[in-house]
């Protein structure tokens, strides 16, 4: 049988998420081709002491590798060899990265900025490991710090175990599991019952995928393998939910029925079927498919319950806090070349370029209308031009109505969401800047900055008080952010009102008037395309700020008695994609 699941070879107690790491694996080494991998998240002791105890138990003769970050196509999957082309007169091709770790292990560092293109190659590589039986084990380090920092969704839905390490304090070193192993092959396939209650329990969690429910089969049958039995029994079940299902949760199961709703107890006459099995009952009579979905329930990360109770669960493979993806000419992360004519600050790819054209040169040799030229003949479909990409800074532009009683308590939160924003402003690429509207007029008090200092000293002593002129704020975030977009950044607006307007456009009072302007104005913001959110954070929801909202196009989020906290918690969640097609009022 497996040790104790709580203790270490020496006796020592060791914590669950290294010790279910520690199991994972082991089970992983078991299996290494049918559960794909696992993702290591939150760097320092832990994980080096978990991927030296994987290290243990790979053979030797079997590869090794890192995948470098600005690893090329070529390099990648194979292609031509130019430096060994050129020396040799005829095309030479190299063998690429997924080749050699055929049948290994291949290590990503800082999975979570893997590149889009890179997580696509290796994906269809996983994919088609079955086939060419050129497979091999993934192992992703994620050192995202965010709830939203995660490695690309491709690959987590390829691989089966998630564990995160990050926070770990008390280590101890590799249990021995599994002194009486068997081969996998050796285990039998799971019957229909444990096919049910591993759906059961997927269904219950909110796994929608049917992925994760064929790794679960698999751990399960490694579990036993581990053990030495040749079926699969509760225990290993228990497992599967815990190491499998559980970090995929995207919902809690729901509540028990009250005791008033279950159905009688069966009488002493009733006969016991002839296929319960004794063991599958716990001593208090609970039923296996509750005790394994208690288990997945008890393993669920914290992250993940805090991102169910937020209503994230569904996690994103972006990072948060970035503004849009724009193509650029000379700097930013490089992209894979494309055919083109460098010029106009378009530069060659050399490398590419070259490599297009070595497989032409026996054709263009023997060309009798050239009779003179170099030793690589191009011709203009060769050339290739290099690309880069580069992320526009985020600039989250709070919209504050700072008039009537309410201001001083409007402020104060506004105050307290600003600095915790810009106290991660140094980790995220974001700016923040602050529009107070109040009186007959509104004014930037806070230019765009990451400077705490400088917004302390900003927030310091705010005004408050007088009419509303509602139109001019939004007149005035609007400029704001034409300047702001044009200086190459990405504006997220904020507006924290209740949406009642009593000073027109021209600073005249009068409600209606005022009213019309503040919807023309909002309007103009939708027709530029400018991402926003309105909080509603009067005592009590009234439909003014919803309307506002829905001319703005903007999403809507009643919060009455909001502090900064919750305030930044609304914003983190309802940050949308800077995409302006696909906006959409909550």
């Amino acid at each position: 049988m497996i040790p104790d699941p709580n203790a270490n070879a020496s006796g020592e107690t060791a914590p669950g998420a290294l010790h279910d790491a520690y199991l994972a694996v082991r089970l992983l080494a078991l299996a290494p081709q049918a559960l794909g991998g696992i993702a290591l998240r939150g760097g320092g002791p832990a994980r080096d002491l978990v991927i030296d105890a994987l290290r243990a138990h790979v053979p030797p003769e079997q590869p090794w590798r890192r995948l470098p970050g600005h690893i090329d196509d070529d390099r990648l999957t194979g292609g031509t060899d130019v430096a060994a082309s050129l020396a040799a007169g005829r095309v030479v091709h190299q063998r690429g990265l997924m080749a050699e770790v055929a049948g290994g292990v291949l290590s990503v560092p800082m999975a979570e900025r893997l590149r889009e293109d890179l997580s696509g190659r290796l994906a269809q590589a996983l994919d088609n490991a079955a086939s060419t039986g050129a497979g091999f084990t993934l192992i992703l380090l994620d050192d995202g710090v965010e709830t939203d920092e995660r490695p690309p969704l491709s690959l987590l839905e390829r691989i089966a175990f998630e564990c995160d390490l990050s926070g770990l304090r008390a280590l101890v070193d590799a249990p021995a599991f599994g002194e009486s192993a068997i081969a996998l092959e050796a285990v039998a396939p799971l019957p229909d019952d444990a096919l049910m209650i591993l759906a059961a329990t997927a269904e219950a969690l909110g796994v929608a995928s049917i992925r994760p429910l064929l790794f679960a089969g698999v751990t399960a049958r490694a579990h036993a393998a581990l053990a030495g039995r040749t079926s699969v029994e509760l225990p290993d079940l228990e497992a599967a939910a815990r190491l499998v299902l559980a970090p995929r949760a995207t919902r809690l199961p729901p509540e028990p029925e009250s005791e008033g709703d279950q159905p009688p107890p069966p009488s002493d006459k009733d006969e016991p079927r002839q296929n319960d099995d004794p063991q599958d009952q716990q001593q208090d009579g609970a039923p296996p498919e509750d005790r394994v979905l208690e288990a997945a329930q008890a393993a669920i990360p914290r992250d993940v319950l805090d991102q169910i109770a937020s209503g994230r669960a569904m996690r994103s493979a972006r990072g948060g806090g970035t503004g849009r993806r724009t193509g650029s000419k000379l700097r930013g992360r490089p992209l894979s070349a494309r055919p083109g004519m460098p010029g106009g600050g378009v530069r060659l790819a050399l490398v590419d370029t070259l490599r297009a054209a070595i497989p032409w040169q026996p054709i263009r040799q023997r060309e009798p209308s050239v009779r003179e030229g170099g030793m690589i003949r191009f011709r203009r479909d060769d050339l290739r031009v290099r690309r880069f990409e580069e992320r526009s800074t985020t600039v989250t532009v709070f919209c504050v109505d700072a008039s009537g009683s309410a201001a001083v308590a409007r402020l104060a939160e506004a105050k307290g969401a600003v600095e915790l924003i810009l106290a991660a402003a140094y980790v995220k690429r974001t700016e923040v800047a602050l529009i107070a509207f109040r009186g007959s007029g509104a004014d930037v008090l806070l230019p765009p900055t990451r400077s705490l200092t400088r917004a302390k000293r900003a927030l310091a002593e705010l005004p408050g008080g007088g009419g509303t002129p509602l139109a001019t704020g939004i007149t005035l975030a609007r400029q704001l952010g034409e300047a702001i977009t044009s200086r190459g950044r990405t504006p997220m607006f904020v507006f924290l009102t209740d949406g009642s307007a009593n000073i027109a456009a021209d600073g005249t009072p009068g409600r209606p008037q005022a009213r019309e302007d503040a919807l023309a104005a909002a309007r103009g913001m939708a027709a530029a395309g400018c991402d926003a959110l309105v909080i509603d954070i009067s005592p009590r929801p009234r439909p003014d700020a919803e309307q506002l909202a829905e001319a703005m196009r903007a999403r809507y989020l009643p919060l009455p008695m909001a502090d900064a906290r919750k305030l930044q918690a609304a914003l983190v969640t309802a940050q949308p994609e800077p995409r302006p097609a696909q906006r959409a009022r909550r």
